[in-house]
């Protein structure tokens, strides 16, 4: 099972210390699952000194700990490479990305934090089970009643964004975003080629939105890509125009292909974690182009508490920038972290499905120094795990905990839910809508993924054409778009590989 990397789970479970829980049981409309929704604070045990980081634990419950992650930059990218009939880089391929680019519609919270949903399904291999956990924020509050923001545009311009799709379309993202900001919301604009400049310094937008609109129309692309002077520049900018009270965010759209300057990512990584640390400045990434520096530009996003999408449409472009806006503006929670601990007495092993460069140590759960992701209103995150249940496994299978700070008084709180083995009775062609897709999506994903290794798929796994065609199933029993388009991937990158 070394492919799975899969934890083993040897010795005995600690008496979990769960102050408050209900077990929710539930059936969809295909068939009985039961699942947990918690509102209430579950605190897990603290972990024994000695954790390791990629989750496992001598002793006690296993552990499996990771920063939020809301990006979706993967996803979108990968199907810009499919429909120009080219496989995805596996490097590329981000499990969570691809998961996390689908509304799973789970209970929000009344207020600020977020429910922690738990279910899971049988695969139909050999005791294995997909369990997912669900994190969900409050839906965003009407546009009037947000905090007001300060956005400053980072604008790549160099040669490389002549290529249509790329700064034609920043420049229409732009105005989008433009047309609905607030007028108490500020803007600033810094390009960068060779060298960065402040286009237009940090302005209220209240009877200036022709100024800001002139002032992006008027983008043309020019030289080489100097990305370490757009970010020197762009936070340099963003703090001389810092709004106490206001969400305070740098808006970096790049096809992230840095080439000249200052090109080392540590460097202007550090420089943007130092900007997080010291004004609380977040980084919200958008990246374009058909080829594009999607790793470049995800460590800038985590590296500055922010996150990434990909457009390559108008449509996407409006749907970030005005149908999303509030996900892409406020942030809700800061230094988001999940812990789920499974019982050693139900769970033989198991397997985290992505987040690769999100793992955090187990010790560090409760660590609030130690970083985590950046959460706004709307948004969802889902982990997904492959699960290997005892022979006659029967009670307590895993309890999921999230842990993040308050965004202005950085105050800790945390909401948990827990999973029984009983949830697992259902097969995962009965199981929630939510659930198949989410799988569709991490199969579809595991598969590009794992195609340079020839490494073996994890449990349950169909295979393209028929994930093609359950995918399809699918969207036709809701007419989701969204999950049709999914489908039409699938089917594209099973073409591809056979003509390959």
């Amino acid at each position: 099972m070394g492919e799975y990397r899969t934890r083993r789970l040897r010795g005995t479970l600690l008496a979990l210390t769960l102050a408050s829980g209900l077990l929710l049981s539930g059936c969809s409309g295909d068939g009985a699952n039961e699942s947990s929704t918690s509102n209430g604070s579950l605190p897990l045990p603290a972990p024994a000194a000695g954790s390791a980081p990629d989750g496992r634990e001598e002793g006690s419950a296993r552990l499996s700990t990771f920063a939020l992650d809301v990006d979706t930059a993967s996803y979108g990218y990968a199907r810009r490479t499919l429909a120009e009939g080219r496989l995805p880089t596996p490097s590329a391929v981000r499990p969570e990305e691809f998961v996390n680019s689908f509304d799973q519609h789970y209970e929000r919270p009344a207020g600020n934090g977020f429910t922690v949903t738990v279910d899971g399904a049988r695969t139909g291999t050999d005791g294995w089970s997909l369990l997912r956990v669900g994190l969900a924020t409050r839906t965003a509050q009407p546009e009037a009643q947000r905090p007001p923001a300060a956005l400053t545009f980072v604008v790549d311009v160099s040669g490389s964004m002549a290529e249509p799709g790329r700064l034609d379309l920043v420049r229409d993202s732009l105005g989008v975003l433009t047309d609905r900001l607030r007028d108490d919301d500020s803007v600033a604009l810094v390009t960068f080629s060779d060298e960065a400049r402040t286009v237009l310094p940090m302005t209220r937008l209240g009877g200036r939105r022709a100024r800001v609109h002139d002032a992006v129309e008027e983008l043309r692309p020019t030289d080489s890509t100097n990305l370490g002077a757009g970010v020197r520049t762009g936070y340099a900018t963003a703090v001389q125009g810092l709004r106490p009270g206001a969400t305070n965010r740098v808006v970096l759209l790049s096809d992230g292909l840095a080439n000249t300057g200052d090109t080392d990512p540590g460097t202007i990584l550090e420089r943007i974690a130092n900007a997080r640390r010291e004004h609380g400045i977040t980084l919200f990434g958008v990246g374009v182009g058909s080829e594009y520096g999607d790793a470049l530009m995800e460590r800038l996003a985590d590296r500055g508490d922010g996150h990434t999408v990909y457009v390559s449409t108008p449509e996407d472009a409006r749907r970030v920038f005005s149908d999303q806006l509030p996900q892409n503006v406020q942030v809700t929670a800061r230094d988001a972290k999940a812990q789920v601990a499974f019982d050693p007495r139900t769970v033989r092993e198991f397997r985290l499905i992505g987040y690769d460069d999100r793992r955090v140590a187990d010790r560090d759960f409760r660590n609030d120094r130690v970083d985590g992701g950046e959460v706004g209103p709307g948004h969802t995150v889902t982990a997904l795990y492959a699960v290997h249940t005892r022979p006659g496994a029967d009670g307590h299978l895993a309890t999921a905990s999230v842990r993040w700070l308050d965004p202005a008084t950085r105050a800790p709180h945390e909401e948990s839910g827990r999973l029984e083995t009983g949830a697992l009775g259902a097969d995962l062609g009965q199981a929630p809508y939510g659930l198949q897709v989410a799988a569709a999506a991490a199969y579809f994903a595991d598969d590009l993924r794992r195609s340079a290794s020839g490494s073996a798929a994890f449990p349950g796994d169909p295979g393209l054409p028929a994930l093609a065609e359950r995918t399809e199933a699918l969207a036709s029993r809701t007419r989701d778009t969204d999950v049709r388009a999914l489908a039409s991937a699938i089917r594209q990158a099973s073409r591809l590989r056979d003509a390959g």
